[in-house]
């Protein structure tokens, strides 16, 4: 579920199916500039789209799951920068309930070391 909805909906493959995933009448956002509920997501969609700044999510790197609990790592654009989006979602009869995110962007300069911000994720 977490997964089809940042493919379909972050990624844009089917914006449209945002209801197919996300609870309508019961969604808690702890993103502190997004409202709660499904009209604060659509809300924040259309003022980021409006200023030409909505996030592009290229690729997923890892999904890690436990309970009720979903982490998607992602990698994409925003602000004029590629960032790590990192979503966790509380899932609740099969759909999305509550989400967390922190949206970093990936350093590129003066780095401690070299095993990257999705390292790891992407080995075999």
């Amino acid at each position: 579920m977490a997964v089809a909805l940042v493919e379909d909906v972050l990624m844009g493959r089917d914006p449209s199916r945002i209801t197919d995933y996300i609870n309508a009448e019961n969604y808690a956002q702890h993103n502190p500039f997004i409202k709660d509920g499904l009209a604060g997501i659509v809300e924040a969609v259309e003022a980021l789209t409006a200023q030409n700044n909505m996030f592009q999510y290229a690729e997923i790197h890892a999904v890690l799951g436990e309970g009720n609990f979903v982490l998607t790592v992602s990698e994409g654009q925003w602000n004029g920068t590629t960032n790590a989006f990192y979503d966790l979602f509380r899932m609740e009869d099969g759909m999305i309930v509550e989400h967390w995110d922190v949206i970093q962007p990936v350093p590129t300069e003066d780095l401690a070391n070299t095993n990257g911000m999705f390292g790891g994720f992407d080995a075999n």
